[in-house]
This record gives structure tokens, sequence and C-alpha cells, in this order.
């Protein structure tokens, strides 16, 4: 999987629920087709590669062993036919191709030529010509339920053969099995995934408010579970929260001094952190009380685990907002959650010589010349990295993740590239036969930046809040659609606008580079002329309007499966935009 390019594979069903839509046109629509700027060239262009790998074909490279493409079965279909064509007087293995020019067919078989010099090589004289020999050939096809429209030789023993229209749709049919309308893809034996795959993101802190910074996470990890999830793997979404460590002494030691209980809101929590914060950096007395009230935490005190666990629930109720607004649901696996798990991980380490102490601390040193990773402080403390080795461990180890994705800013790279590191040394990743190996990824992304090209800030110079940038979106979508005058209900226009903002900003990202900064803007993201989510929203609707009020019943369309019936292919552009 290409995580640079990677797209929703539920399409717009990144916004909301949204019907597929099955368009049966006639090959008389040459009006339609100009009502949507589409000429047959255009038309067929856009169906050529793309549109058949969509369906199951590998353009790039022959991957006919995988039994279940399009190329697979054109291929079996010849092989068939020529068999029986030549009456088992030779054995052959026919080669197909797509045709070049779209106007020809869809897929060609040359092998007309070869197979009859090798029969005149022999002394063969059945067949007149390579055409002759290609024209029996297509009188065996054989039907395939109705896999063909067309098949025809052209020049010298050109086959050319044109899909119908009927096993289009039951192909893309096949895809779209589940109620929700999302596409599943059948795996290829060149291609095989694994069974479960844990992916990592998001992933804000206790405390305080989503920001900005985690919208790309928050995006591209749902998108890469969306597109696993397609192709049959067990996708385990996991939000690994900051819930856990030296913040939390400052904040509960905090809100002890004030006699600060309950009634409190995610701000405020995030305005107390940052008075913590001031006092534990000037006051000493207030540090040490601090570091002692993580101890307390930790060794499971019941007053401050009482106030924690309040702590974790308002920040946690606020998360959701945003995760319901987004259509995303996570499970949530803290740091806290491997609080007993790490000095089980450490001490393998430390048996297997990855991990030795230095200057009091424990560290993993890969080489010389790069800083060793630090799994323990020289106070006894544990961080980052002895969090992320435990997860990584219970993962492979209690999940039997085959695959584990991490997707945070690209910053991070070097760190887990270490943690990957000593995982691989430690053994965790091979099974005891050494038969199977889990597979380690950090997607990593650039940053969000505001239209000037610098951190996406507040103008008092805060981050932005996610809750917030989300919400303008939202608004600024329903400001849009009551200055067009809509005779949608004040209900269904807020519904409309929050599937607009959301998927706006969504798209937004996702078209975006993955590596790079990116600029924000509102304006560019709900542009009704650009290559924005809106404009495709807006086309969706403009064509589903045309074939609503089609005269000509054969040009309406109908979302009812398993009767699914195209009669042109324009149809499956349409439904590649909106599905």
């Amino acid at each position: 999987m290409v995580f640079g390019s990677v797209c929703a594979t539920r399409g717009l069903h990144l916004c909301g629920a949204h019907s597929s839509l099955a368009v049966n046109i006639t090959k008389k629509s040459n009006n339609l087709r100009r009502k949507f700027g589409l000429t047959p060239s255009t038309v067929d262009r856009e169906l050529g590669t793309r549109a058949r790998a969509a369906l199951g074909g590998y353009p790039d490279t022959d991957h006919c062993s995988s039994g279940n493409s399009l190329r697979a079965v054109v291929k079996t279909a010849f092989n068939e036919a020529a068999k029986a064509a030549l009456r088992g007087e030779i054995s052959v293995d026919v080669s197909v191709t797509e045709c070049s020019n779209p106007a020809n067919g869809d897929y060609q078989c040359n092998s007309a030529m070869s197979i009859f010099s090798e029969l005149k090589r022999q002394g063969n004289t059945r067949f007149t010509s390579p055409r002759s020999l290609a024209e029996t050939i297509v009188k065996e096809l054989p039907d395939n339920n109705g896999l063909f429209d067309d098949a025809s030789v052209a020049g010298p023993g050109f086959i050319n053969v044109s899909f119908s229209t009927s096993s289009l749709a039951s192909r893309v049919q096949m895809l779209i099995q589940d109620s929700d309308g999302k596409a599943s893809f059948a795996q290829s034996a060149s291609n095989s995934l694994p069974k479960r795959a844990v992916v990592d993101y998001s992933s804000p802190n206790i405390a305080k408010e989503m920001h900005v910074g985690h919208l790309r996470s928050t995006i591209i990890g749902e998108t890469i579970c969306r597109a696993l999830e397609s192709f049959g793997v067990e996708v385990v979404r996991l939000n690994h929260v900051g819930d856990w460590g030296t913040q939390f002494g400052m904040l509960l030691t905090h809100l002890e001094d004030n006699s600060t209980r309950g009634g409190y809101e995610i701000k405020d929590l995030q305005a107390f952190y940052k008075e913590s914060k001031i006092r534990f950096d000037k006051d000493e007395e207030f540090k040490e009380r601090s570091q002692l009230a993580v101890v307390k935490l930790q060794s499971g005190d019941s007053v401050m685990m009482r106030m924690w666990r309040e702590i974790c629930e308002i920040s946690r109720k606020d998360f959701e907002d945003i995760y319901k607004m987004l259509d995303i649901s996570l499970t949530e696996r803290g740091e806290s959650y491997y609080n007993d798990v790490i000095p089980i991980v450490l001490n393998d380490l430390v048996n297997k010589n990855i991990a030795i102490e230095s200057d009091g601390a424990l560290c993993i040193f890969e080489n010389e010349d790069e800083p060793p990773l630090i799994c323990r402080k020289s106070d006894g403390g544990f961080n980052y990295a002895s969090t992320d080795l435990a997860a990584l461990w219970q993962r492979v180890t209690k999940l039997k993740a085959e695959w584990v994705i991490y997707v945070t800013d690209i910053g991070q790279r070097k760190h887990f590239e270490a943690v990957f590191n000593a995982a691989k040394r430690a053994g965790w990743l091979t099974s005891s036969d050494e038969t199977k190996s889990v597979r380690l990824d950090h997607v990593g992304f650039g940053l969000v930046l505001d239209e000037n090209g610098k951190r996406f800030r507040t103008r008092s110079g805060e981050t932005v809040p996610l809750k917030a940038l989300l919400y303008e979106a939202q608004a600024r979508c329903l400001k849009t659609l009551q200055a067009r005058g809509s005779n949608l209900s004040a209900d269904d226009m807020e519904e409309a606008a929050q599937i607009m903002g959301m998927a706006a900003v969504k798209y937004a990202d996702l078209q975006n580079n993955r590596l790079t900064n990116y600029s924000f803007s509102y304006d560019r993201m709900l542009d009704m002329k650009g290559n924005t989510a809106v404009y495709l929203l807006y086309t969706h609707t403009r064509v589903s309007s045309i074939l609503c009020r089609a005269e000509d019943k054969v040009l309406r369309y109908s979302i009812a499966l398993p009767s699914l019936r195209v009669t042109f292919p324009l149809w499956f552009r349409i439904s590649r935009c909106m599905t």
C-alpha cells in the first residue's frame, strides 16, 4: 500500500452515509453526455486503465495468476477458445493486452499470428491465414455469462473484444456488498495482506483540547483503516492518548491547592495545566509536591486516582464530540494502559543485552553515531520510549497484530525507527518458527499551516482548537446554503452543512502531499469550482437531479441491488466520482 497517495475507499462516505449510484444509460444518450462535457473519447480515456483497475484488473503488470482480475478472466476465455479451435493440435498460452485505442474495444489478443506461424512450421495447413485462425477463435469464445458484448477480428488477425455492460455491472455489484455501500475488494495471491492490523492514530493529550495539529493524524489514520478494511483486513483502531506522567502530578497538585472540585470543562483543564506548569518551573516546593503526587498516582492512591479519572472523563467527552463529527470511532489505549507492562518489557530487553545502563539511565544503542533511545530515565521514571516499547510488545504478543502502523508527524520518524529496531533485535516481530514477520510502519506527515505559510494559530498566538476549526467549516457551509435560498428545512440544512463541512476538511487534507506542509484555507476548501469535496457533492447532486428529471425512462437510474443494470460506460465515470 502506498500511503503517500492513499485515498479513502468509502469516497464520500467520509462525510456521512450516501447511497451508491447505479446509472442506467443507453447508447442513445449523446445529449446527456454533452451536458456533462464528455465526448466519447474523453469517456473512453477515463474508463481506460484506472477504471479496469478499480474493477479488479491490474493495468501495470500481468497478474493473470490472481484469477479474479478482468485480464485473467479474458485470458482464460481466449485460452479456452484457442484450445477448442486447435483441437489439441498444439498447446498454447495466449497473451492479452488492453486495447491502445479504446475505439477498437477493451482487450486485444494478438496470439493468432504466432500460433499460425507455429502451425505452419509444423506443416499444419488447416488454416489459410492468421486471420482465418483468429475468426475461428472468435467463434469458439465461451459465453462466460455474457462477458463480451462484441468480438471482432481486425487486420491480419488482431482479435478485439468489448465487455458487455451487464458483466461490468455484475463486477461492480460484487464490490458493493455491505449495507452502507462501501466497497470491498478481493485480495490477489500476489498482493496478500495481513489478517489483522493495528493502526495507532489521533493520540490527543488528556486535559488539553484537540488542536489543528491532530487533524492530519486523525484523517490520514482513519483513511488507512478504511482502505485496509475494504480489502478484508481486520483493523484495530487505537487511540494512544497522553494520560500519564509528570504533567498529571502538576495538574492534580494545582487543583488540590485551589480546592477546585468538579464542574469544569476541557478549557478549564487546559488553563489549569498552564498555571500548574508556570508554578512547576518557578516554585521548587510545588515541584517537589508535584513529583510526590506522581508517585502517589502511580501507586494507586484513591484520592489521586479519583481526580485523575474525572479529568480523563472530561477530556474523553470532548474528544468524542470531535470524533462523532468526523464519523470516527477509536478504542482508547492511553499511556496508563501499559504501565504494568513496562517493567516486563524493559526486563526482557535487559536480559537480551539490548538495553544497557548508561549514566544511570537505561538506554538502547543502535550505533555509536546516533544518540541512544532512553527507555528509563536516570531517576527511575518512565518516558515516551518506555510506553511505546511496551505498547508495541503488547500489540504484537497479545493482540497478535501482523501489521502495526503509527500515524504521527514526520518529526517523530527517528524515534519510531529506534523503537522498531529495538523490537526487531528483541525478536518480537518474528514467529518462533520464523515463518511470519510482523510489519511495522511509521506514516509521517507535514504540518498544517495558515494561508501565510506560518503555524496555524489564533490571534492570541494559541494553537487553533480542532473543534473550532470544524465548527467554522460547518458554519460557512450553512451560510452558503442559506444564501442560495435552499428549500431544505432548518434541520436538514444543518445536517447538509455538517456533511459538507466535514467532507471539505477531510478532502482538503487528503488531496495534499502527505509528507509536506500545506496551507489551510477555508475559501479554497469550500470552493464550488475547485478540486474540493464541495464540488464533488455538488456534482453528485446535479447528476442525480438530471437523471431524476430525464424524460426517457431508460435514462432513469436505480440503486436497487442486486438488479444492477448498466447500458453505457458513462455511468462508471459518474459513479466513481460519487462513491
